[in-house]
């Protein structure tokens, strides 16, 4: 499939050229460069349609297209980003390892009902075509004056020194482990909104801190885009789909399947008025270790907030993240509150 379309004359396009029309038969439009994916976004809507954005770093899984069908209820025109982002990676995490189709990705992705009008796939969103790459200043030079922990972006000198933070939803969960990734989260994701200019946005839950902070980086910015949440999908065994389980071994995949099992007793134990927080806690990560995992954290935590409870007396939702072997797995389950 040519990332190089031509300009052709169609009788619905008026002045656009042929690339800044969906395609009859669904099959995306591949666009590499962000004043390009712009101008389709404003060629898009400057004939009434409304766009949604479904941000992804590729190695696409039935829980991305979940996403995509979500998204199709709430807009007209789809786009479907997949950038695997350097700025939400450190130096010591698993960037260059990070799973990679693209061919497979497009495949899959001409096969949703409803198909995908683009794809949006840029060779790098910190690339602001300075000579040495680091905006003036060497590598060597930029490390040097580098304090505490930095992302990818930094490590490689690319002089990007502007970062999106949202500060308190941030440091919680998965923000203790890994303390630069919802800085690079809200970074690219902007960057992306400023791009493609949707209308509405869809995020899957399973990343649920990532979803709430999204959520309070467009609220707090006055972004006038709506944020969509999606339900988790599981495979049939009750493990979340992540392109991570790709890495999984066989023993460890089956190890894994504690995380879903023990949050859905949690959950059951609190409908039935377990509301001790600590003790709900402690079953899930004994039965986590117990099947060999690591815990990184186990959390029951407000849905809005994010704040640690130490009873159930509002919505929550017990969040856990573990490592079975070398792969980090996160997944989490709603809670309702049961009043008494």
């Amino acid at each position: 499939m040519s990332t190089n379309p031509k300009f052709l004359e169609n009788k619905h396009s008026k002045s656009f050229p042929s690339f800044l029309m969906p395609m009859a038969n669904k099959n995306p439009v591949i666009i590499e460069d962000k004043d390009k994916m712009r101008n389709w976004s404003r060629a898009m809507r400057s004939q009434g349609k409304t766009i949604g954005l479904v941000p992804t770093m590729g190695y696409l899984h039935e829980g991305h297209i979940s996403l995509i069908k979500e998204a199709q209820k709430h807009a007209q025109i789809i786009v479907v980003s997949i950038y695997i982002n350097p700025g939400q990676f450190s130096p010591s995490e698993d960037l260059s390892t990070y799973p990679s189709d693209f061919h497979g990705d497009i495949q899959k992705l001409m096969s949703v009902p409803g198909g995908v009008d683009a794809v949006f796939h840029p060779y790098s969103l910190y690339d602001y075509g300075s000579k040495t790459g680091s905006g003036g200043v060497d590598r060597e030079g930029a490390k040097e004056k580098k304090v505490g922990v930095v992302s990818c972006v930094e490590d490689g000198g690319l002089g990007h020194e502007t970062w999106v933070r949202v500060e308190r939803l941030e440091n919680g969960l998965c923000g203790k482990s890994r303390p630069v990734f919802f800085r690079g989260v809200a970074t690219i994701v902007t960057k992306l909104f400023n791009v493609v200019e949707p209308d509405i946005a869809v995020f899957g839950k399973k990343d649920y801190q990532q979803w709430r902070v999204i959520q309070r980086m467009v609220r707090d910015l006055d972004f006038s885009i709506k944020i969509i949440g999606s339900e988790i999908m599981r495979e049939t065994d009750g493990l979340a789909m992540s392109s991570r389980n790709v890495h999984l071994s066989p023993e460890a995949r089956e190890k894994a399947l504690s995380i879903n099992s023990s949050l859905s007793r949690a959950r059951l134990a609190a409908e039935k008025g377990q509301v001790n927080c600590r003790e709900l806690r402690d079953v899930v990560i004994k039965a986590i270790e117990e099947a060999g995992g690591r815990i990184d954290y186990a959390e029951i935590v407000d849905q809005e907030s994010l704040g640690e409870v130490e009873e159930i007396r509002s919505p929550v939702v017990f969040c856990v993240a573990a490592w079975f072997g070398k792969v980090r797995l996160i997944d989490n389950m709603e809670i309702k509150y049961m009043r008494d």
